[in-house]
């Protein structure tokens, strides 16, 4: 298998040396003075400019246009698909998946995602609501309607769903990847049009990243496509008191477009 994962970075930071792993600079257009060592997401066809509102996905969508491979996904330079959690940190770095550990996933399923994130007491839709604007996805819901009425079924069911897949995080086949990718992008690109994002701070500005998590999972259920779930592991300490305490402020504090 010709497994292509980029590794979406924005900063020197520690990487794999497996062969299946691709550190991308994203957003190079933006600092074309910078060298990371790494290959940028600004050749061919991409959108590199647009990666403050897209994050990750401007890695995404150059893997699209430019990359051939058997597979190919996204992982993030802090974040990896790992054969289990351990509590050390450090530790977490020899269990990141190598090509052969993927090359056996995936003989098995076309496409490998996070573990479920749950929520438990919020639906996907309410705790997008209350973690950012939601005139990202009400837009994105808006044209899928339109557009794609046979998804609003799976539309709906993602989004009364107390779980997803997180962190625009997968590995697919290239021909189901190149597809997803064509829906993902029109989508956005209609969100992007109509959703004015003038005067939001530079968080809640990488609205199209954040509305393109969701609909991973929207994709996969309208298709039927299989898929198998894997452990994910953060490369840093994780301050979960600050987490919950924001995941409340979010939650019962109103916020303003700036917030």
């Amino acid at each position: 298998m010709d497994i292509k994962i980029m590794i979406a970075a924005h900063k020197p930071y520690w990487m794999p040396e497996d062969a299946c792993y691709l550190p991308v600079h994203v957003g190079h257009a933006l600092h074309t003075d910078t060298n990371l060592g790494f290959a940028g997401d600004d050749t061919g066809v991409s959108i590199s400019a647009k990666n403050p509102h897209y994050c990750e996905l401007t890695a995404l969508y150059w893997a699209w246009k430019n990359l051939a491979a058997d597979y190919a996904g996204l992982v993030h330079y802090r974040r990896y698909f790992t054969r289990r959690e351990v509590r050390d940190v450090e530790a977490r770095k020899k269990e990141i998946l190598t090509a052969a550990d993927w090359e056996r996933i995936l003989d098995g399923a076309p496409v490998v995602v996070p573990k479920k994130r749950r929520y438990f007491i919020e639906s996907n839709r309410s705790h997008f609501n209350h973690a950012h604007h939601p005139d990202g996805l009400d837009c994105a819901e808006d044209y899928i309607r339109t557009t794609y009425p046979e998804y609003v079924p799976a539309f709906d069911k993602v989004m009364n769903r107390t779980w997803a897949h997180m962190f625009n995080m997968f590995v697919m086949r290239k021909d189901l990847y190149d597809a997803y990718c064509a829906w993902l992008f029109e989508i956005l690109a209609a969100v992007e049009t109509r959703v004015d994002i003038t005067g939001w701070d530079a968080y809640e500005s990488r609205i199209y990243g954040f509305v393109g998590e969701l609909l991973l999972d929207v994709w996969l259920e309208q298709n039927g496509i299989a898929y198998r779930e894997q452990n994910v592991s953060f490369l840093e300490p994780q301050n979960w008191l600050k987490k919950g305490g924001a995941f409340l402020r979010r939650k019962f504090l109103p916020r303003s477009k700036g917030d």
